[in-house]
């Protein structure tokens, strides 16, 4: 016999007057349960509210398909509660230790609504701390997909700069070598200073750093004439080097002027220090140009996340933006056009850590998947009525008419099992209410205009 002491240790039965705790004592079902032993199973009816009084017990089941574990000791209430809509228990439940529990049924919620209201109004707060928490294990599930997509894209785009350097920091000890073997070649030859004074007169024309490559036809014209003229001198191997020569814009006269004021063997040794150095010079800027990529990167995802930053700071909202770009530019750089239209001058709004990255990110990522990764992507940014606006358009199918009222529901997707929680555009919403401002979105076939209002820093909602 379950007494009402045993009840009062239960935190929603606390206090409750005594004729109440006898009503439900006498409604519901003690459970005596061996250890191991199962007292409801996932996909049974949802019929009965279950009040833990002794033991351990243990709960599994899935939620859009993830797992999820609990415990449950004395004291914890479980199963179906007032009010709640579940049909079908979501977790099954069993007794890890021999256990006691209450079994109320949920047929007799109407009467437990007017004879304890009281607890009526603990067990809804219960129910409404549950919905909380499976929210924020959606939205945590929700970040952590985000965040893998992200983490794959950016691996992928710091993997080519990182492997072009690797790739042209190994071709340059092969360069070096060249050079170092014709200077030695050179060196054992007696030139005069005004012989040295053309050499390295033409070694730094063709390795200055701002020489424009020429287009692919210009290129096999010069192989062609520099390929000729070598061989007019007796030079029939050097048709890589030519090759080289004619990338870097060298003009055949530029390389006659050697064998005009050199004999043939020392012109040759020249010719290939040149050359060499002209690839060490292309090699060093594909070497700059690659790290310079990488941290570009490097900057864009702290920025992204504000690491070393306050919680609450001024952002500039194109910054922003441009940011989020970078970071998802694997996936638009397969096919969409990205075209900007903002305010000269900066728009600071007051942001909570990375949050406004989040809100471009879901809306952009949305966009790139509506266009199936292929379309013209308009973002825009202006100031109105004290608050800066961005308008993120795609020239997509456009939101079903029977969809848009439901976009920023929780849990509404229109994706695929496994493809999308439903929780994007509700965190979007979520946070720019958090920041005092409002989002509003408009979609017919070839436009959907998403548009986000944020208070101006210095400005009151």
């Amino acid at each position: 016999m379950v007494e009402k002491s045993e009840l009062l240790r239960v935190p929603v039965f606390a206090d409750l007057p005594d004729d109440q705790l006898d009503w439900f004592i006498s409604q519901a079902q003690e459970l005596h349960l061996k250890a191991g032993e199962t007292y409801s199973r996932q996909g049974d009816p949802a019929d009965a509210m279950f009040v833990i009084l002794e033991g351990h017990l243990h709960g599994r089941g899935e939620l859009n398909g993830e797992s999820i574990v609990f415990d449950l000791e004395p004291g914890d209430v479980t199963g179906v509660l007032p009010y709640s809509r579940m049909k079908q228990f979501t977790v099954g439940q069993r007794a890890e230790t021999d256990s006691r529990a209450l079994r109320f049924p949920a047929s007799l919620f109407p009467d437990l609504i007017q004879k304890m209201p009281e607890l009526t109004k603990r067990l809804v707060g219960l129910m409404s701390d549950r919905i909380r928490e499976v929210t924020r294990l959606e939205q945590q599930r929700d970040r952590l997909v985000s965040l893998g997509k992200l983490s794959a894209g950016l691996a992928h785009e710091l993997n080519n700069p990182a492997s072009a350097a690797k790739r042209a920091a190994s071709q340059l000890g092969q360069m070096l070598n060249k050079v170092r073997d014709a200077s030695l070649e050179l060196g054992r030859r007696d030139l005069t200073p005004t012989q040295k004074a053309e050499i390295e007169k033409l070694e730094a024309s063709f390795t200055q750093p701002d020489i424009v490559p020429p287009d692919a036809l210009t290129i096999s014209d010069l192989e062609d004439q520099i390929d000729s003229l070598l061989r007019s001198h007796g030079q029939n191997d050097l048709w890589q080097l030519a090759a080289e020569l004619a990338r870097r814009n060298i003009k055949p006269e530029m390389v006659e002027s050697l064998f005009a004021n050199l004999d043939g063997d020392t012109a040759r040794a020249a010719l290939v220090r040149i050359a060499a150095s002209v690839e060490i010079a292309s090699l060093l800027h594909e070497i700059e140009s690659s790290t310079s990529r990488i941290s570009d990167l490097v900057g864009a995802i702290k920025e992204y996340t504000h690491m070393d930053q306050a919680p609450v700071l001024n952002v500039d909202v194109v910054k922003s933006l441009e940011t989020t770009l970078t970071i998802l530019n694997h996936k638009l750089k397969q096919g969409v056009a990205v075209q900007r239209d903002y305010k000269g001058v900066p728009l600071l709004v007051n942001s909570f850590g990375s949050e406004l990255n989040q809100v471009w990110t879901n809306i952009i990522d949305n966009a790139i998947d509506a266009m199936r990764g292929k379309g013209e992507l308009r973002v825009r940014t202006y100031s109105d009525d004290g608050c800066a606006v961005v308008e993120i358009t795609d020239n997509g199918p456009g939101i079903p008419e029977e969809v848009e009222p439901h976009i920023f529901e929780p849990f509404f997707t229109t994706k695929g099992v496994g493809e999308g929680t439903g929780l994007g555009l509700d965190t979007v919403q979520r946070i720019v209410k958090k920041h005092r401002g409002s989002i509003q979105v408009s979609s017919k076939p070839g436009e959907t205009r998403f548009q986000v209002w944020l208070p101006l820093a210095g400005t009151s909602a």
